[in-house]
């Protein structure tokens, strides 16, 4: 492509950092994967500090490429370094439906965010729906009791079901 052309499209593709939030063991990596390579492992593996990757996908016309920081799941009394989620532009908080704690547990992990980095576009990620029968949460009735603005969707990384969706959602706001 002339460089000409090449400065044009460069003028016209935005880039935004998200970042995945969460407790340990709620799917986090295996989201982003699925998301970005459209593969499932199910072995896990814990990720130590934070991991990048990025996918372009098109929004409302436009061509977007998402930084994805796939946070290290939290333990009990740790907060997010505020490096990883500085310069965000929205984040996916993701918890596992088969484990109500874990959705207690990002809940209390993304409390400060608001008060650190101002309000920032997110989406409620309930992960492992494809696990109907351990399934223990009822993203309708938690939307509507915490009074949320942020969107509730369900997903498998295992599947992939939702996975496109919610990143899709997420990327739809950063663009409003």
């Amino acid at each position: 492509m002339p460089p000409h052309m090449e400065a044009a499209r460069s003028v016209r593709v935005l880039q935004k950092k998200i970042a995945l939030l969460g407790a340990p063991g709620v799917g986090k990596t295996s989201l982003v994967r699925r998301f970005v390579t459209r593969l499932f492992d199910d072995t896990y593996l814990t990720t130590i500090g934070v991991k990048v990757d990025k996918k372009s996908l098109q929004v409302r016309g436009r061509e977007l490429t998402l930084m994805i920081w796939d946070v290290a799941g939290t333990e009990e009394h740790f907060s997010i370094p505020p490096a990883y989620v500085r310069g965000a532009a929205g984040y996916l908080l993701v918890a596992d439906g088969t484990r109500p704690e874990t959705l207690e547990a990002g809940l209390a992990l993304v409390e400060s965010i608001p008060r650190e980095l101002g309000p920032l576009p997110a989406v409620l990620v309930l992960n492992k729906a494809d696990l109907t029968d351990a399934w223990r949460l009822d993203d309708g009735a938690i939307a509507r009791e915490r009074g949320w603005s942020m969107p509730v969707l369900r997903a498998s990384a295992k599947t992939g079901d939702g996975v496109e969706g919610a990143f899709a959602t997420l990327a739809d706001t950063l663009l409003t």
